[in-house]
């Protein structure tokens, strides 16, 4: 099915007109985000003792986006349960982990000034972009199940919906990219470890 943006998101013109696109792509998104963990392992700050905290807190959103990455079946049918049963979003809760571990183990306010400027900026809108599209996909299915779930922070964890899904490896880690991220996100956070303990 063919979904154009602009049905959703009011067309602008001139530069915001171009910020808006620039927005709304979901691959300069992806890879302002990759860029912004490399940000984090290039401008850490020595010598601080986050470092660890940081690395699991990034973990476990990476973690859970291959969790996540592996229970979808992208505008066929509704994800609702396993990591979509605790928010409408997973993909982005992982993200935002991901950067928040990584900016708590850099240690630069810069830096996470930075990172909470880019969800700022570009989470509303593609959160708005993604609930709109689903609600025209899947209807009162999507209706139903988004009333008692939360875009990116979660309200309640149904154990049973949690565990009630078939996770699969090849669709997570290489049909949706879960794994060259996986790699990537280990050498930053080597480059990290090596710059704060040097």
């Amino acid at each position: 099915m063919s979904w154009d943006r602009s049905e959703v998101m009011n067309r602008r013109t001139g530069v915001l007109g171009l910020f808006d696109k620039l927005r709304y792509k979901e691959i300069y998104r992806q890879v302002i985000g990759l860029l912004l963990v490399l940000v984090c392992a290039l401008c850490a700050e020595p010598g601080h003792e986050r470092v660890l905290v940081g690395f699991l807190i990034a973990a476990a959103g990476q973690l859970f986006r291959v969790f996540a990455a592996g229970t979808i079946f992208k505008n066929q049918q509704l994800a609702s349960n396993g990591a979509y049963s605790i928010v409408r979003h997973p993909l982005y809760l992982g993200n935002i982990l991901i950067l928040g571990g990584f900016s708590l183990a850099a240690g630069n306010i810069w830096v996470a000034g930075v990172i909470l400027l880019f969800f700022l900026i570009w989470y509303p809108a593609a959160i708005r972009y993604e609930d709109a599209k689903l609600e025209r996909i899947f209807g009162d299915a999507w209706r139903d199940w988004s009333r008692g779930t939360n875009a990116v922070l979660p309200n309640r964890i149904q154990w049973a919906r949690l565990t009630d899904t078939q996770w699969k490896a090849r669709q997570s880690l290489f049909r949706n990219g879960e794994f060259p991220i996986s790699v990537y996100l280990l050498a930053c956070a080597a480059w990290l470890w090596f710059k704060t303990h040097s």
